[in-house]
């Protein structure tokens, strides 16, 4: 029987991955090409290009590192309660950021594009449910909540079998991927599904018509919950770290490569734009992904693997920061994009003033009460432990001395 203790390297995984879409986002307003909510008059290639880096993984290691943490709490539940956790933990804070956290975001976009009322004269129009770009409902940012929790729905009935006695032979069989490099075949499924349908169905963030990244994700999610399941491919991940750290340095050289000189595909090989070796071309994309995050997790379990008296308090505060961050970003953003500091002191200030605030607001507006909690997604309050009365010693009565006759 295989232990479920917390793997604190996954926990220290999921505060760096929240930190860079921290530092993606921050550096939005100064990409070239890509207009974001709010955006600088002048834009950055080098932001643009560290953004662009941060995109070939972050949310693909959160997506795994999702599926482990799945695999923890249905191990420990049954399936019918891990169904009620992530509702709790998943659908309540969904609400919440759909109709509290994210429409501040999109009335500094409007201002940005001329609109003159208040906040308060904007908010009523986010109940008109007409969704956002052209009107005012959304949930931007918290898209990555809403897919998650449709895989946990989806994927209940298969996590509640794997961990019970009934797959042990599945999860023994599991083993065989750990051998020698054979780790690296978990990415076919996802390599191939992206390959064939990226073209088809480019990516939209509606949960109802992106197929392509809909099963993308679920692959990522999914992978991770088969490798903590299976413990010998995480055994595998972190002996072949170098490895993934190598061919994902150099996948990317070669995605650079394409991308800093035009080079079309055309340009590249000798078949048409829409050849059937054209899937073959597209695959680096997603195998990229997979390089980066299998480098990560390897190198990860091999120096993360330990505890900090602050991991408590950091577990707690990743998921109510995540909800935060980018709205935050969107209001510092718009304020600073307007002055004529240089593009470094901008992004360092926004990425630096947004990360306190977000850690302020949790410390002092959420942490501390059990309806903030709630509405965030976090565990309820545990009373503390009282400690245990002292015992004190009572004397003996001192019986009085008998003169001996």
């Amino acid at each position: 029987m295989q232990t479920t203790t917390r793997q604190t390297y996954l926990d220290w995984l999921r505060m760096l991955a929240i930190l860079g879409v921290l530092l993606f986002h921050s550096a939005r307003p100064f990409a070239i090409d890509d207009p974001w909510h709010v955006n600088n008059a002048a834009s950055s290639h080098v932001l643009s290009e560290f953004s662009y880096w941060l995109s070939r993984f972050r949310m693909h290691l959160l997506f795994f590192i999702s599926g482990t943490v799945s695999w923890f709490m249905v191990s420990r539940k049954s399936a019918g309660g891990f169904m009620k956790l992530r509702f709790q933990r998943l659908f309540i804070p969904l609400l919440v950021g759909i109709f509290v956290i994210v429409p501040p975001q999109i009335y500094m976009e409007r201002l940005t594009q001329g609109y003159k009322g208040s906040f308060w004269d904007f908010y009523p129009s986010v109940f008109s449910f007409k969704p956002y770009p052209q009107g005012n409902t959304s949930w931007h940012h918290l898209w990555f909540i809403a897919y998650l929790l449709v895989y946990d729905v989806l994927l209940t009935p298969f996590f509640g079998w794997a961990v019970s006695d009934r797959a042990k032979g599945f999860v023994d069989r599991l083993s065989w991927l750990a051998r020698g490099k054979r780790v690296y075949w978990l990415t076919l499924p996802t390599v191939a599904w992206f390959s064939l349908t990226v073209e088809l169905f480019p990516q939209t963030h509606a949960l109802v018509n992106d197929w392509c990244f809909f099963v993308y994700w679920l692959l990522f999610l999914l992978t991770g919950f088969i490798c903590a399941l299976q413990p010998a491919l995480m055994d595998s991940l972190e002996r072949n770290r170098r490895i993934s750290l190598g061919l994902a340095f150099v996948c990317m050289l070669l995605i650079n490569y394409l991308r800093w000189n035009n080079l079309s595909l055309t340009q590249v090989l000798p078949f048409g734009e829409h050849d059937w070796l054209t899937p073959f071309y597209i695959a680096r994309h997603p195998l990229n992904a997979w390089l980066w995050v299998f480098a990560i997790i390897g190198y990860g379990k091999k120096y993360l693997q330990r505890k900090h008296r602050a991991l408590d308090y950091i577990n707690q505060a990743v998921y109510p920061f995540y909800i935060l961050h980018q709205t935050v970003i969107v209001i510092i953003a718009f304020y600073v994009v307007k002055t004529d500091d240089t593009i470094g002191m901008k992004y360092l200030f926004i990425a630096g003033t947004s990360f306190v605030v977000s850690m302020l607001i949790y410390h002092l507006f959420i942490r501390p009460f059990a309806i903030t909690r709630l509405l965030f997604g976090m565990k309820s309050r545990q009373p503390e432990a009282k400690p245990a009365e002292k015992q004190v010693a009572v004397p003996a009565p001192r019986l009085p001395e008998i003169a001996l006759q």
